[in-house]
C-alpha cells in the first residue's frame, strides 16, 4: 500500500544513514515523530513561529496537584490539535509516573485520519526538573 500521502521528512532525532546523507522516515513514523517534536517544542522556542509547540514547558516548576495535571492534559490537547491536521486524539491520559514523583507520564492514542491507523506515544514530563 502507498502511503506517500502520510508524508516524508528528516527523522527526528536528526540522525545521519549509512549512505552518510541524512535519515529520512516516512508514513506512520514520522507522524509520531511529529507528536513527539510537538511535545518537545516550547512555545515561542522557534522566533519565526511562536505558537507552534507545547504549553506543558510553562509548567516546569507547577506543584504536583491536579490542578497541574488538568492544565498539562488541555496543554497537550490543545497543540495536537493546532500543529498535526494528520491526527485525530482518541484518548489523552497523564499521570504520575510509579515511584517518581517529579515525572508525569502524557500517553497520547490517536488515530492517523488518512488510513485509520491507530498510533499511541507515551512522552515523560519532569515536571519539577532536577528533584
Amino acid at each position: 500500500m502507498d502511503r506517500a500521502f502520510l508524508g516524508t521528512g528528516w527523522r527526528f532525532p536528526l540522525q545521519v544513514s549509512p549512505t552518510g546523507a541524512i535519515a529520512t522516515s516516512s508514513a506512520e513514523r514520522k507522524i509520531e515523530e511529529s507528536v513527539f517534536l510537538i511535545l518537545s517544542t516550547a512555545q515561542r522556542e522557534r522566533p519565526m513561529l511562536p505558537r507552534y509547540g507545547c504549553g506543558i514547558h510553562d509548567l516546569v516548576f507547577a506543584p504536583d496537584d491536579p490542578g497541574t495535571v488538568a492544565e498539562v492534559s488541555a496543554s497537550v490537547r490543545e497543540a495536537l490539535v493546532a500543529h498535526e491536521p494528520r491526527i485525530d486524539v482518541l484518548a489523552l491520559d497523564v499521570g504520575a509516573a510509579p515511584g517518581q514523583r517529579n515525572v508525569l507520564l502524557i500517553r497520547v492514542d490517536y488515530r492517523v485520519r488518512a488510513n485509520n491507523a491507530r498510533g499511541n506515544l507515551v512522552y515523560p514530563f519532569f515536571i519539577t526538573e532536577g528533584m
